[in-house]
């Protein structure tokens, strides 16, 4: 990865703030290795809406994770906010 690349969150490409978290696009329970640098709020938006099991069979695409409705509601509404936003990420309601 490129350091421009390393400049913007994997998921909602925003530029980062002053607090940055790895996320394993495929989970390391699963054997995944490659990390990628999120913002907080949307590695927790990631690990609520995606078990480990769905995960691994993106294979570390971020695509999949876009295609999937919260995800990509969350993405809209998160593109305006500053770098360092933080908010209660919602529950998945399935059981």
């Amino acid at each position: 990865m490129s350091n421009a690349e390393d400049e913007n969150c994997w998921l909602c490409k925003r530029p980062l703030g002053r607090r940055v978290q790895w996320h394993h696009t495929v989970p390391k329970a699963k054997k995944g290795r490659e990390t990628v640098p999120v913002h907080p709020i949307c590695h927790r938006t990631i690990h609520v809406h995606a078990t480990n099991a769905e995960l691994a069979r993106m294979g570390g695409a971020r695509g999949p994770l876009l295609a999937m409705e919260e995800v990509a509601k969350f993405v809209s509404w998160v593109a305006d906010k500053p770098p360092d936003f933080h908010a209660p990420t919602r529950r998945n309601r399935q059981s």
